[in-house]
């Protein structure tokens, strides 16, 4: 049975979730279909390999990224100007076709009145990208959460990844990289702060003019 919506994602009920056995024998059985004898010499240990490798891939199922930031600092002797955390890099998962996104977040909050340890931005990054996504609803995802926990005077976060699921098969363009980014608060509604944002992660490609 499914449960959720929980922050953004649906989780399982362990009634539902099937057991490590029965994942291994899925993953047997794709070998069958793919044309291969899974109890051959090489492939004799590959099930338990993309079961356990499948456990860290999609980690981010286990973790609430509300917490994470729960524990916040208001002793910042007035500090007022944007926090900026760059080139966090991600691996995530196409959940079109369970192969790689691989790339960098962005991620920038004006500060209202506390701040948070930088460490946190990155793990809510790590969180989300360590379940099945699409990149649009990733970078939605970062930027609402921070938005929400922290209630900032705005949230930014920019991500560019590249997507094996049309680099490795489809249209097989490799070298394309997607850019997609969330503003809020601050940074959507004035254009200096916007801009300033901008420059400091270093985005003066054309793409940046989508922002």
């Amino acid at each position: 049975m499914v449960v959720g919506p929980v922050h953004g994602r649906r989780t399982v009920s362990p009634q539902g979730r099937p057991s490590r056995a029965e994942a291994e024998e899925a993953v047997r059985t794709l070998l069958r279909w793919a044309g291969d004898d899974p109890s051959r010499e090489g492939l004799l240990g590959t099930p338990d390999r993309v079961v356990r490798s499948y456990e860290e891939f999609f980690a981010g199922y286990a973790s609430d990224p509300m917490e994470l930031l729960a524990r916040t600092f208001e002793e910042t002797d007035g500090y007022d100007e944007m926090v900026v955390l760059r080139d966090i890099r991600f691996e995530s998962y196409c959940e079109h076709h369970m192969v790689p996104i691989i790339g960098v977040a962005h991620v920038a909050y004006l500060p209202r009145s506390r701040v948070v340890g930088i460490s946190k931005l990155a793990r809510v990054v790590e969180v989300y990208a360590k379940r099945l996504q699409i990149q649009e609803k990733m970078t939605s995802q970062i930027a609402n959460t921070i938005d929400e926990v922290l209630q900032p005077l705005g949230v930014a976060v920019v991500i560019e990844a590249a997507h094996q699921c049309m680099t490795t098969r489809g249209v097989h363009k490799p070298g394309v990289s997607m850019v997609t980014s969330r503003m809020l608060g601050a940074f959507r509604n004035d254009a200096s702060t916007r801009r300033e944002f901008l420059a400091m992660i270093g985005n003066s490609s054309p793409a940046g003019a989508m922002f």
